[in-house]
């Protein structure tokens, strides 16, 4: 598995999450949706994603996107 990879998965992951607990909690859960989509936009535009350096120190390989 890449960088580029897990970012993504995580990214989904967090959004199902959103997911279920605005069904269950609170629709201010909402927050955190919006929170991955504007993250996911900055990196693609930046470059620079803050999951992106945890995965790499965690010994996750390199993928295309993030280096």
């Amino acid at each position: 598995m890449t960088v580029d990879r897990a970012v993504m998965i995580f990214a989904g992951l967090v959004i199902l999450l959103s997911v279920l607990l605005v069904a269950t909690v609170s629709q201010w859960w909402l927050l955190l949706t919006a929170f991955v989509g504007l993250n996911l936009i900055q990196s693609a535009v930046a470059g620079f994603c803050p999951a992106a350096i945890a995965f790499r120190k965690l010994g996750v390989r390199p993928g295309v996107a993030f280096r």
